[in-house]
C-alpha cells in the first residue's frame, strides 16, 4: 500500500515515480544541503519532501504557485521552511545560489510545440542557478513507445502538444554538468486509469516488464546531475 506522505509528495502514479525519490534519498549527502529550489511545483509535493529534511525551499512554478502549493505545506506545518515564487524554468533569476534543484515532469511542457531549444535552455538555467557542487535531481516523462505516445494524444489534453524527451536528448541537455547518473523505469503502470490500477501495474513492471523491455520503451527517466 502507498503511505499518505508518499502520496502527498508524488501525487500521481505514486509507486512508479517514487523510484526517483528513493534513488535521490540514497545518492545525496543530505547533511550538506541547505537551500533548494523546486521547479514546476504545482501542489508542491517535492518542496514538502525537501522541507521535511530541514532544507530552506523555494517552491516555484510558472504562475500561481502559492495558492496551489501552500495548503499541502500547511497540512504538515512546514510553511516556515518554504518561500513561494513564480519562476519560468527557462529564465531562473538566480546564479550560483542553490545546493539542490529538483523537478518532476515539467520538461515536456516546456518544449510545447516541439521546441527542443527551450528545453535545453531550461537545463542551462538550472546549471547556472546551482552552486558549485550543487545537485540537480530530475524525473521526467520519456517519449517511450509509439503506443504510449498514441494513448497520450487520445487520453490527455496536453498529449499532442508536449514534447516528450528521449534518453539521448536528456543526456544532451545535461552536458554542462560534470557528473550524471540516469536510470529509467515503467512500461505498463501508466496505462492504469485509477491509482489502485497503477499500483497493481507497477508490480508487473517491477517484477517483469522493466526486465524484458529495452530502456527506450520506459516512460520515466530519473537521476542526478552534479555541477562542477
Amino acid at each position: 500500500m502507498i503511505n499518505q506522505q508518499f502520496e502527498d509528495i508524488i501525487q500521481w502514479d505514486v509507486k512508479t515515480w517514487s523510484k526517483a525519490l528513493k534513488f535521490w534519498e540514497r545518492k545525496v549527502d543530505w547533511s550538506k544541503q541547505k537551500i533548494a529550489l523546486e521547479l514546476g511545483a504545482r501542489q508542491g509535493g517535492l518542496s514538502l519532501w525537501l522541507a521535511l529534511k530541514g532544507l530552506k525551499v523555494v517552491c516555484s512554478d510558472y504562475g500561481d504557485v502559492k495558492p496551489l502549493a501552500q495548503p499541502l505545506h500547511e497540512k504538515y506545518k512546514l510553511t516556515s521552511f518554504i518561500d513561494y515564487e513564480d519562476i519560468d524554468a527557462t529564465d531562473i533569476p538566480y546564479e550560483n545560489h542553490f545546493d539542490v534543484i529538483v523537478f518532476k515532469s515539467i520538461i515536456g511542457g516546456i518544449g510545447y510545440g516541439n521546441n527542443f531549444e527551450r528545453q535545453k535552455q531550461a537545463f542551462l538555467n538550472m546549471h547556472k542557478a546551482l552552486k558549485s557542487g550543487g545537485v540537480l535531481l530530475f524525473a521526467e516523462n520519456l517519449s517511450a513507445t509509439a503506443f504510449h505516445r498514441f494513448l497520450r494524444r487520445q487520453k490527455t489534453d496536453w498529449g499532442q502538444a508536449w514534447r516528450y524527451l528521449t534518453r539521448d536528448e536528456i543526456h544532451l541537455c545535461l552536458q554542462p554538468f560534470q557528473k550524471v547518473e540516469m536510470h529509467s523505469t515503467g512500461f505498463f503502470a501508466t496505462f492504469g486509469r485509477t491509482e489502485r490500477q497503477r499500483e497493481f501495474f507497477y508490480y508487473l513492471d517491477h517484477y517483469f516488464f522493466n526486465h524484458i523491455s529495452p530502456n527506450a520503451w520506459h516512460y520515466i527517466a530519473y537521476g542526478i546531475a552534479v555541477k562542477s
